[in-house]
């Protein structure tokens, strides 16, 4: 953004002080990461007033601030811009900006994957065109403001994340955004204790075509039928399914795990081999969204075969790290629900990267009241599995720990609910360099604090 304050004030239909040759290039609501040029914006909240920092925020660089028009005690000497709710402004503010963007926007949402297809998105893109795509985790109300209000002018394409946990928030950042691209990864359990059931969450994900562009386009998990009956309803969109079944118009073939990562094809309205430095059917199944969005871009094969190999995914999604006692970890703990637990797992069951597997599994959050039947429904799973060892973390954990005692396996079996350590002793003990090791739980559940408790020797991104 690159803006006159003014201009900004008339975006808002606010009055303010000082506006006149100010320049505004950028916005913050964290006075600590201000930048030079931004426009600083304070939240009041219970415990925090913003407004006692934005005379901070402008000794950092920022070069004007909105101020409540019920706070008292405006600075007199600092440009301002005068507002009633700073959350609306800051949203309309980037609604406005948006009308003023020539790039394509791609949004994503999905119960799994959407961080990882988002990185697969750009990194297709970005050997190619000028991409910017949502950083960490700013794909909520407020993040995705801030996310669009970041875009240059020459930004190509913007790969814009979309998270939600009730209905009406994806429908509300999705027009914010206006996405020319929707993308709906898959419908897992995430959020089953606010929406209901795995239709509520399908009907609350879809909501991601409600802002679409006119001539916009729909891509979605096509083996999943709860899409599938959605997308039956809707005839006036252009939509592509993709996935598994041969019934997709983009169908994935062949899989096998390498050295390097990935190796898969793809037959229907695009035949190709390719590779990506990531393990896992499901990030396979990921990446067929950032072909069709190459295709669209009008990307050649080879050119999305190229790009593909050197695909950068965020950390903690199926990551190698090798430990320092020559063990691989699959560093998969970003999150997790049944969907992607079970994913996950079928990737070391199937893999012959290393002879001896290990499993470390915490606690799946934001179930609802089936928690501990979607726990203990993973030891159907684990019991097929040629394990070397289970370490199971947390206290909803202990309902797979007991399944499992029951099944009378004789697979070293752990469980603890708060003590890493335990689990570290017990994988220094007993793996090494023929060991691979999942690590998969939870946000909350930090599992991550295992393989830095064990040590690692390198980490192949």
């Amino acid at each position: 953004m690159n803006e006159q304050l003014s201009t900004i004030a008339t975006w808002l239909q606010a009055d303010g002080q000082h506006v006149e040759k100010v320049m505004v290039n950028g916005a913050s609501i964290d006075s600590r990461t201000v930048r030079n040029g931004d426009l600083f914006i304070p939240f009041r909240g219970e415990q925090v007033n913003g407004h006692q920092y934005v005379e901070g925020a402008i000794a950092k660089g920022a070069v004007a601030s909105l101020w409540l028009k019920d706070e008292p005690n405006p600075p007199k000497n600092i440009p301002l811009i005068f507002v009633e709710d700073a959350e609306h402004a800051l949203q309309e503010l980037a609604r406005v900006y948006r009308q003023q963007l020539t790039c394509k926007v791609i949004g994503i949402t999905g119960s799994n994957g959407k961080t990882s297809t988002k990185d697969l998105v750009a990194s297709v893109l970005s050997p190619y065109y000028n991409v910017k795509k949502t950083e960490g985790n700013f794909n909520n109300e407020l993040g995705l403001p801030l996310t669009i209000l970041s875009l240059d002018a020459d930004t190509e394409f913007a790969v814009l994340e979309m998270g939600m946990s009730d209905f009406g928030e994806i429908s509300f950042l999705s027009n914010l955004a206006k996405p020319d691209y929707a993308i709906i990864t898959n419908i897992g359990e995430a959020h089953m204790q606010d929406l209901g059931s795995r239709a509520g969450i399908a009907k609350a994900k879809f909501e991601i075509i409600d802002g679409l562009t006119e001539n916009g386009k729909f891509f979605f998990d096509g083996d999943e039928p709860l899409l599938r009956n959605l997308t039956s309803a809707k005839k006036t969109i252009s939509m592509t399914s993709f996935g598994y079944g041969e019934e997709n118009d983009l169908a994935l073939g062949h899989v096998t795990s390498t050295d390097v990562g990935s190796e898969f094809t793809v037959h229907g309205i695009l035949d190709g081999t390719f590779t990506i430095p990531v393990y896992g059917a499901h990030q396979v199944k990921n990446t067929l969204a950032a072909i069709l969005i190459a295709r669209e871009a009008n990307l050649s094969v080879a050119q999305i075969e190229q790009a593909l190999k050197t695909t950068a995914l965020t950390d903690m999604r199926m990551q190698p790290i090798y430990a320092s006692n020559e063990a691989l970890f699959i560093n998969d703990a970003y999150n997790a629900a049944p969907t992607s637990m079970r994913a996950a797992l079928t990737f070391i069951g199937e893999t012959q990267l290393r002879n001896q597997k290990w499993v470390v599994l915490g606690d799946m959050l934001e179930l609802g009241n089936e928690e501990q039947k979607y726990h203990e429904a993973l030891a159907d799973q684990l019991v097929t599995m040629k394990l070397s060892g289970i370490c199971l973390y947390g206290p909803r954990m202990k309902w797979l720990y007991d399944a499992l005692k029951k099944r009378d396996t004789d697979v070293r079996l752990l469980w603890t609910e708060l003590d890493y350590e335990m689990i570290r002793d017990v994988l220094q003990k007993e793996t090494n360099a023929e060991s691979v090791i999942l690590i998969k739980g939870s946000r909350g559940m930090k599992l991550e604090r295992v393989i830095e408790l064990v040590g690692q020797k390198d980490v192949h991104a």
